[in-house]
């Protein structure tokens, strides 16, 4: 059956999709969560056990504390409030530490550490999801059970002030409230200022129950500067000066009521060593939870070390403060010393009330219960339980009584520490059977696909695939009854929830029948290409043509790191992947040059250009200026000599050393950023230049950056560029300088720090400058009688405008990364690619693996705290969200991106390749398709959890929500697309000349 290269392309993606949605379906599972209906005024709390006796405590116990303040401050690390940081900038907190009436914890936060899925995790108890990474961005309304919406129904007065994020999760919730932008991470005093300014006049007010404030500054200092910068100590002072203020206004209250009041300071979040957050570091996941109350009377000599807890745990203890039930989805733990205190019959019942909650919750998301420890523990403590109700009833006070008591708290202790943890590994629980399917599904495609690509490539662009096959052949049948048997199998004996098994067996049927109907076609279509493998041999290739060593190496390479984004322990280091492989293709480039330059010309690539041909490989061959592509091909034909040969003195011995200085640039550059999940924390260059002992060497080392840039790019730029590059680089600097980053050669120190606004927006207008230029001689070249030297300059003033916009927003530490890729795109385009007279494919795998290299070069890896969110605020004086994403996406993309213009500009100026456009695009393509297509699902998937979820961390590293493959890929196949002078349509006799003539 015939088929249009557009439907075969679409049908391989919807199946693609549904196969990556199968395989997502298993490794994320549904979320632990509480399916009952029951409205929360009419719920019934669970009666007080006995045994052989009537319990008169049937309701739930009263509220614990008359008023409650959270104050959060976002990004508060555990170190900045129990370590020097602390001692030193929050004294009045650190006296309430070791000497207050205060509990004092270490709350662990499960990735994703970022705000609103801790914000969920705070207030309903349960274990985020992976889309509330994506939500992270507009929360909708949480309509999960939570103590905000318990506590709106019991008739408590909340007020909110801070992030706007708890507004959207909680809307018509607050009785009062004022909302701030969280995203513009460059404002980090007014946006502190608009929560303490509302402090004065509600805390002498008596109209709320609940009191919440969201601070955002320290989290977004960290974002901006980092957690040593100076501008982090002066916000902890003012913190700690906020709490002081909070905490003598409510024991001011106390002495006119009879029940005290919680204050509790408490972080969403950590905060890494780079500033951001978001993975799993300790840094990122230990944060600082004080509870201070007058009711945690401390004795003399009363030493309380910070102890280790659930940041999850916290939404039951406020729900057993407010005398609230507890949300149905929570898995945490009562905080036992809030408590603690309290006669032991109220301790037992909020025990029993916490171990029934996690019981239900574990009942309705196991199926197998019974056999669960924790849920034998809690019948043991119950029954326990009731025996102390019937002891306590008969005013029986002997110390059997306490004694008993004693055991029946432990035993309870224990039942919620296993029932909590055992709920959490239900998050852990991979659905194998979905994600086999869903894996098999993507493969077929594959296997279907990749058979199927010289067909694509004629002029029709159609394929005859066999569709028919399936229907008269027994291999079809056989395996349908194979893997209904085994569907039958699976969903029969297994114990743990299985998503395709919940489907309806007609639908589940349908997916059966897709499996089995891909395969034979697989078969079919392989089974066919093999039978004229012979035929396919003689035409397509010459008979002097073969594979040669750098053809393997790019083919192994591309394919070996598809393959490896199968373990998640590649994917945490994939940076050390592509380290290898650009390091190895250095020694390959190496080898071929001194091979084609001391064997002489019998090892000399079949296309040379002519000896007249300028070296520079972005510039177009002088003959060619004003040809068209047939010129080319004459040209190409009727001249080959050597373009070795044609090299005389130092240019020849540049050729020699250029792969030597290529492999040190690398080596330079991996040393400046450490990077990766597991040695991120390592210091580096990059660290030791950020420091504040290290300014003026930043500011010489970025001064000399910026002058390079501009050498690197201003060749072929026209004045008007030129000149603008040049304003648009010193305003970069200058930039830099007004926001604290580097000095004036005539400073000794820059207090004054202003947010920079005014001198980024005047590189912003020289951006657009270079912009407009470029695009305009593009333009230009569209007209026929234009010269073809027009084009090439638009082009390249387009990359110099994208270059120089880069420039302005990655942090001045990085910006040898912008100059040694600079530099090593120059020195393969003159002395590697032209000379050596590297095809159009293997151009533009190289122009691949460097860019997916220098995505990890400049810092960034798996793991979304190392996204620089601050890029995205650079000149914005106000949150606006499509700049934001814009330019925090060019940031964190510049390698993928500066190298897809690069290749651009020079597949466009070579005038000596047949259809260059056409081969760098359908090699991009088989490079992208390969590695997204096979292990595309795998590496999205797995790159969120580590190893660590195999030892009963859900969410272990948390490390791939950044991939620098498709936007690198795609943003190269678009661009190589609308910009060439024809659409993109592969022809067969550019790709494979010898077929045409079969």
């Amino acid at each position: 059956m015939r088929l249009g290269s557009g439907t075969f392309a679409a049908c391989c993606v919807v199946i693609e999709v549904l196969g990556v949605a199968l395989f997502l379906r298993g490794f994320f599972p549904a979320p632990v969560c509480s399916f009952s209906e029951t409205e929360h005024q009419t719920e019934t709390p669970a009666p007080e056990p006995s045994a052989g006796g009537i319990s008169n405590w049937t309701e739930l116990p009263p509220p614990l504390f008359r008023k409650v303040v959270i104050m959060l401050i976002d990004a508060l690390r555990d170190d900045f409030v129990f370590g020097s940081k602390g001692v030193k900038f929050m004294p009045y907190t650190t006296y309430l530490v070791e000497k207050g009436s205060s509990h004092t914890f270490v709350a662990e936060a499960k990735p994703p550490t970022v705000t609103m899925p801790r914000i969920k995790a705070l207030m309903t108890g349960s274990l985020p999801g992976f889309i509330d990474v994506v939500r992270n961005l507009n929360s909708p309304t949480l309509l999960e059970d939570n103590v905000i919406t318990r506590a709106k129904a019991a008739g408590k007065r909340i007020i909110f002030y801070g992030d706007e994020t708890w507004v959207k999760l909680f809307p018509k919730h607050f009785v009062e409230y004022d909302g701030t932008t969280s995203f513009f991470v460059s404002d980090y005093t007014e946006v502190d200022y608009n929560v303490t300014r509302h402090l004065d006049k509600v805390l002498n007010r008596q109209d709320w129950d609940v009191l919440i404030l969201h601070y955002l500054g320290l989290d977004h200092i960290g974002h901006v500067s980092g957690p040593h910068s100076p501008l982090l100590g002066r916000k902890l002072s003012e913190m700690d000066s906020v709490l002081m203020k909070i905490h003598s206004s409510l024991l001011s209250e106390e002495r006119e009521t009879l029940l005290p009041n919680l204050l509790v300071l408490c972080g969403d979040h950590g905060m890494s060593e780079a500033g951001g957050h978001g993975a799993s570091s300790v840094e990122e996941v230990n944060t600082a939870l004080i509870l201070i109350s007058s009711a945690f009377e401390r004795k003399p000599g009363d030493v309380r070390h910070p102890k280790h807890i659930q940041q999850t745990d916290l939404a039951a203890t406020l729900s057993i403060g407010l005398g609230l039930p507890i949300p149905k989805s929570s898995i945490g733990s009562l905080i036992f010393p809030v408590v603690e205190g309290k006669p032991m019959r109220e301790q037992l019942r909020f025990l029993h009330l916490n171990t029934v909650q996690l019981s239900k919750l574990l009942q309705e998301n196991v199926p197998s219960y019974e056999k669960e420890p924790g849920f034998e523990q809690f019948k043991v403590s119950e029954r326990l339980h009731g025996n102390w109700i019937r002891l306590y009833l008969e005013e029986s006070n002997s110390e059997v009584l306490s004694n008993l008591g004693s055991k029946v708290r432990r035993q309870y202790l224990e039942a919620l520490r296993t029932l909590s943890l055992s709920l959490s590994r239900q998050v852990a629980q991979y659905d194998i059977y979905s994600m086999a399917v869903g894996a098999v599904l993507v493969l077929e495609v594959l296997a279907l696909l990749l058979p199927s690509v010289p067909q694509a490539l004629t002029g029709k662009a159609e394929l005859d695939v066999p569709l028919l096959s399936p229907a008269s052949s027994l291999l079809f049948y056989l395996l349908l009854l194979a893997l209904a048997a085994l569907h039958v199998t699976v969903c029969t004996s297994t114990d743990s929830p299985c998503y395709l098994c919940s489907l309806p067996w007609l639908t589940a049927g349908g997916v059966l029948v897709l499996v089995s109907t891909l395969l034979c076609v697989v078969v079919s279509a392989l089974a066919e290409l093999l039978a004229s493998g012979k035929h396919l041999r003689k035409n397509l290739l010459p008979s002097n043509s073969g594979w040669s060593g750098l053809d393997l190496l790019l083919l192994l390479g591309t394919v070996g790191h598809a393959l490896s984004l199968g373990a998640s322990s590649f994917i945490e280091q994939e940076h050390q992947t592509w380290y290898f492989l650009v390091n190895t293709l250095c020694l390959a480039l190496c080898h071929e040059t001194y091979r084609h330059c001391f064997l002489g010309h019998d090892c000399a690539p079949q296309r040379c250009p002519h000896a007249g041909e300028e070296l520079d490989g972005v510039t177009a061959a002088p003959q060619a200026k004003s040809a068209g592509p047939d010129v080319w091909e004459l040209d190409r034909a009727s001249k080959h000599p050597s373009p070795l040969e044609a090299l005389r003195g130092p240019e020849r011995w540049m050729v020699l050393a250029s792969p030597w200085v290529i492999l040190t640039c690398c080596r330079l550059l991996r040393s400046l950023n450490q990077t990766g999940v597991q040695w991120a924390h390592r210091p580096d260059l990059g660290h030791w230049l950020t420091s504040s002992d290290h300014k003026a060497e930043l500011s010489v080392l970025a001064a000399v950056s910026l002058i390079m840039i501009f050498v690197l790019v201003q060749k072929r730029c026209s004045l008007a560029s030129k000149v603008a590059m040049a304003f648009g680089l010193l305003g970069i600097y200058c930039y830099r300088v007004a926001i604290g980053n580097l000095l004036f050669p005539w400073q000794q120190n820059n207090k004054d720090i202003s947010k920079g606004i005014t001198e980024a927006r005047f590189v912003y207008v020289f951006v657009l400058g270079v912009l407009f230029t470029g695009t305009k001689d593009l333009l230009k070249s569209q007209i026929p009688a234009a010269d073809f030297a027009v084009k090439t300059m638009g082009l390249w003033e387009i990359h110099s405008g994208f270059v120089l916009l880069v420039a302005l927003l990655l942090r001045p530490h990085r910006l040898p990364v912008l100059v040694l890729g600079l530099a090593i795109q120059a020195v393969m385009a003159r002395y590697v690619w032209t000379p050596l007279r590297h095809d159009a494919a293997q151009v533009t795998a190289m122009h691949y693996w460097f860019g997916q290299a220098f995505f990890y070069f400049q810092g960034n890896s798996n793991n979304i705290a190392t996204v620089d969110i601050s890029a995205g605020f650079v000149g914005l004086d106000a949150y606006a969200e499509v700049p934001a994403v814009l330019l925090t996406t060019l940031a964190t993309y510049m390698g993928p991106v500066l190298w897809a213009s690069h290749l651009l500009n020079f597949l466009t100026s070579e005038a000596s390749r047949p259809a260059p456009e056409t081969q760098g695009c359908g090699t991009l393509y088989l490079c992208t398709k390969l590695t997204s297509t096979s292990m595309g699902g795998v590496e999205v998937s797995t790159g969120f959890w580590s190893k660590k979820a195999r030892d009963g961390s859900p969410w272990g590293g948390w490390p791939s929500a950044v991939r620098p493959l498709a936007p690198g890929g795609f943003y190269l196949l678009s661009t190589l697309q609308t910009a060439t002078a024809e659409p993109w349509h592969p022809q067969r006799e550019a790709l494979f000349p010898q077929l045409q003539a079969s």
